[in-house]
């Protein structure tokens, strides 16, 4: 039995959507365990800064030996800071960044997709 080009057509456009969603919905876990991460290490050196900016002694004393002074707020600072050189902040927004670049390339076949990956059939472009 053999398929018209307007059913190979639909079976397609059913395969990637099927697809899209398949692997937004498996980044999604992931941004949201990265976004945990980010936000403990976030507020941990927030606290830390906190405690080193209401110490005395750091104005007293050298930047080293005031970082030396608060272990706490020179580790968390130096993992957000390696945390970003590493990408978190991709991680974080993954599943959104591959569906703005999914709608900037439906858009030239006149669909667009939600945040979940189903796609977004448009009117057809008057000529």
């Amino acid at each position: 039995m053999k398929m018209s080009l307007e059913q190979a057509q639909t079976e397609d456009l059913k395969a990637f959507e099927r697809r899209l969603t398949e692997y937004i919905a498996y980044l999604r876990p992931y941004a949201w365990r990265w976004r945990i991460v980010l936000i403990l290490v976030s507020v941990c050196t927030i606290f830390g800064a906190w405690n080193w900016i209401l110490d005395q002694e750091t104005s007293q004393v050298s930047f080293l030996q005031s970082l030396f002074n608060h272990p706490f707020f020179a580790f968390s600072g130096l993992m957000l800071i390696l945390l970003f050189f590493c990408g978190i902040h991709k991680r974080v927004v993954a599943p959104a960044i591959i569906t703005a670049r999914c709608r900037s390339v439906l858009a030239d076949f006149n669909m667009s997709c939600d945040d979940t990956g189903k796609l977004i059939l448009k009117p057809s472009r008057a000529t």
